[in-house]
């Protein structure tokens, strides 16, 4: 381990932060570093460019955003409050600190401070965000930016944690309601009679990092905010959706889909920003061994503790971003415990930041960082959506973020003063990681992803359906043409709801037929089922809940828990009355369950000739089996030991792609009999691996089959699937993007040092099989000849 440096003396910079060069220098200065920089990255600074505001903006308000200090306008600020006053919905989706607050703030004081004194509301807007910190930190800048306003604007949150007479206030005179998407599908929607005056008035909805809302999270919203729409129509209403978004592609369609109206797009970014220095960093491998031997490199999160432990005493402001709440408090953990051998003072400025924490707690710890008595913090994703906190010098990611748009918005975080700014990504021990420090084209010369998302999968509608027949019956209106609200595949659905009882229909109408309101039918975050209750044993403490479908290999018996900071070890999962008993418990390890998968082909809806190979998409049938969990030591990532579980088999109808191989072709790859289970199986683990750079989803979103015969395709074929009911979008992605996707798996299957295979490339910590049989060499002439099929059949069928 490399020796920590020597803190900056006190004006050693003169007052002159040093260059993000110079520090990524010293980082990457020792001799056993020296080799870990796979790519540096530079991003020059550039210019802004100013607009005037719209000539229909209120003097009042134009007053108002000088007096916060802004004169004028970006122009891309401009073109977003110019759709916004001529009725257009838009998405504004630039850069990290680019201001795209301000062009949704502006129009919503302009639409407040036109409507009439008095008790009525002519005049309101909500605000969606994704967080509940998020919403807090809006609150602050809606009340600093409207102070000289006087009362014509008046916010108010409304989320679980409102007391009911601040909820009763907001109801009754709130202008501004800043909430999220469950709280506006399980209190506002369904109680619509009490908010009858608010709904009459909507002028705009503010959907808040829209990018967030993809997969089937994304679909629920999508149609919640159909929801909406339909009962502010109900009240006379048609509000205009203001959308601010990370950089994606084609966020004009991504918001249409959310939303289900038309989206014009801003996305040419006319902010300044200084410098960015990005490298790439790969930790080194270890003496440890992991399964079968393979050799194992040291943690990303182990990395990251040591290289913030450096920035810290460097004086270089830093956040590190890490992906689970344990993470950052073990980072912030090691990093102080490092401090404390040069500086017991140097080693309270390092701290940790993430979800659970109290609100004043987390504002604690932002002015901190502000005011640089804090150099190092380890953060979740609670401090990537919106926070504002400017003033840093460096950030920090342990392993990729799973999307560029992410990757962007964290690195972004830094330099938000138009200073110079380095960004490290040090990769985690597996295939995508591994392939992305050694391939930086992939990041930086790639535009970032779509967002994916199908309100129309019929496992997400259906309960929606419910709920607004609940909530107002449904009528032809709501599925006529093709502006149907509810899209195209809802009509077909409602004789299936009325055959189960939960819907009936009335003459040209259908009726919710229960006295309970039908919300608890929808889990938004979630894919449906009854949700898993996670108790503390002894006391009877609800911690919260778990979805269904993945709670056999979340909260299974030995399963490591996470809530709110702490960590518990469950002891008990009961499926029949669906709770999990937990204690707390600290242990050194993790737990990651392993399952097995058998898949049956329902229909295929598309076929494309590969030469004679075939690649597919269509529906399947998938039955899960959880059968084990291992422990991993947390800083090595060791294999402590792997214990058997009995856990019932879970069956799921969802969409695959998949792709089958002639024995020509499988002779021509030189893959004998013996090895084609195991380049099957290989090809299969580092698809699955490397999906995630080309749609918005994690390695745990989906799943896979390979077998040498199946009994459907008659011929040896590897499948791919969504991890939820009715499918997400991402195999769909994979099957448009299937030319690139199997290209990049290939090559990072290649390019990887180990001799017979590793986590870096075609071990997956979820098989079911112990990562038995696997075939490195065989998965790369394997995928070789297949895409060489894919050369000769045509144009691409990337869409």
């Amino acid at each position: 381990m490399s020796s920590v440096h020597p803190p900056p003396r006190a004006g050693e910079n003169n007052g002159r932060r040093p260059s993000p060069r110079a520090v990524l220098d010293r980082l990457g200065g020792h001799r056993d570093r020296a080799e870990r920089i796979t790519h540096t990255e530079h991003v020059p600074a550039r210019p802004g460019s100013h607009a005037e505001w719209p000539a229909e903006i209120r003097p009042e308000v134009v007053a108002a955003v000088a007096a916060a200090g802004i004169d004028r306008p970006w122009a891309h600020q401009a073109r977003a409050v110019e759709h916004a006053l001529r009725g257009e919905s838009v998405v504004i989706a630039t850069g990290t600190a680019s201001g795209k607050s301000l062009s949704y703030q502006v129009p919503v004081l302009d639409a407040l401070l036109g409507a009439a004194p008095g008790p009525r509301r002519e005049a309101t807007a909500i605000y969606l965000a994704p967080t509940k910190a998020l919403a807090a930190d809006q609150l602050r800048a809606i009340r600093r930016l409207a102070a000289p306003l006087g009362t014509a604007v008046r916010p108010s949150v409304y989320d679980g944690d409102t007391p009911h007479e601040e909820r009763a206030w907001a109801r009754e005179h709130a202008n501004v309601l800043l909430t999220n998407p469950d709280m506006l599908h399980r209190g506002l929607l369904p109680g619509h009679r009490r908010w009858s005056s608010f709904l009459r008035a909507l002028r705009y909805v503010v959907v808040d990092e829209c990018h967030v809302y993809r997969g089937v999270f994304g679909s629920h919203v999508a149609q919640v905010l159909r929801r909406l729409r339909r009962l502010c129509a109900h009240y006379g209403a048609e509000p205009v959706f203001l959308l601010a978004s990370a950089t994606t592609a084609e966020p004009g369609a991504a918001a249409g889909r959310l939303t289900g109206l038309p989206v014009a797009e801003v996305t040419e970014d006319a902010s300044p920003r200084g410098e960015l220095v990005f490298a790439l960093w790969e930790p080194p491998l270890t003496e440890a061994l992991g399964e079968r031997g393979a050799p194992v490199r040291r943690t990303a999160t182990a990395e990251t503790a040591e290289l913030l432990t450096d920035l810290a005493a460097q004086g270089v402001r830093t956040v590190a971003f890490v992906r689970s709440r344990r993470g950052a408090e073990l980072i912030s953990l090691i990093a102080q415990e490092r401090l404390a051998e040069t500086d017991r003072a140097l080693a309270g400025r390092v701290a940790a930041y993430r979800g659970g924490y109290l609100p004043e707690e987390r504002r604690d710890l932002e002015r901190a960082l502000h005011g640089g008595e804090l150099l190092g913090l380890a953060a979740t994703t609670a401090l990537e959506l919106g926070v504002d906190v400017a003033g840093l010098d460096a950030v920090l990611l342990a392993g990729y973020p799973g999307t560029r748009a992410s990757l962007w918005q964290q690195a972004g975080r830094a330099g938000r003063q138009r200073q110079g700014a380095l960004a490290v990504l040090v990769a985690r021990d597996d295939p995508l990681d591994t392939y992305l420090v050694h391939h930086p084209d992939a990041l930086f010369r790639q535009p970032v992803e779509s967002t994916v998302l199908d309100p129309g999968n019929p496992y997400v509608l259906a309960p929606h359906l419910c709920a607004a027949a609940a909530e107002l019956p449904l009528t032809e209106a709501d599925f006529a043409g093709d502006e149907a609200l509810f899209g195209p595949t809802a009509g077909e659905l409602l004789p299936k709801l009325a055959e189960r009882s939960l819907l009936r229909g009335r003459g040209s109408s259908w009726y919710w037929t229960r006295r309970e309101r039908p919300v608890d039918l929808v889990d938004i975050r979630g894919s449906g089922g009854d949700p898993v209750r996670v108790v503390e044993a002894g006391t009877g403490r609800l911690l919260g809940t778990v979805d269904a479908a993945a709670a056999h290999g979340t909260v299974h018996d030995g399963a490591v828990h996470l809530h709110q900071g702490r960590t518990y070890v469950v002891r008990e999962l009961d499926l029949a009355d669906s709770v999990a008993l937990v204690e707390e418990a600290n242990p050194p390890w993790s737990t990651s369950a392993r399952e097995v998968t058998e898949l049956a082909v329902l229909e295929t809806d598309t076929e494309v000739p590969w030469g004679d190979a075939r690649l597919c998409f269509g529906s399947v049938e998938v039955t899960h089996q959880v059968v084990s969990y291992l422990r991993r030591r947390l800083i090595s990532g060791e294999v402590l030991g792997e214990t058997r579980l009995d856990l019932p088999p879970r069956t799921l109808r969802t969409r695959a792609v998949w792709w089958t191989m002639t024995d020509d072709q499988l002779d021509a790859a030189r893959i004998a009999p013996e090895i084609l289970p195991g380049a099957l199986h290989a090809a299969e683990h580092a698809a699955i691996g490397m999906l995630p750079l080309f749609a918005t989803c994690d390695r745990w979103d989906i799943g896979g089959v390979s077998t040498a015969l199946h009994p459907d395709t008659l011929m040896p074929t590897v499948f791919v699937h969504d991890g939820h009911p009715g499918g997400a979008g991402f195999a769909e992605r994979a099957f448009h993007t299937a030319r690139r996707w199997l290209t990049a798996t290939r090559d990072a299957i290649a390019a990887c040092e180990c001799r017979s295979g590793c986590p870096s490339c075609i071990q997956s910590p979820k098989c079911g099989n112990g990562n038995e049989p696997l075939h490195k060499r065989g998965a790369v002439r394997l995928l070789t000849e297949l895409l060489r099929g894919a050369e000769g059949s045509g144009p691409d069928n990337d869409r």
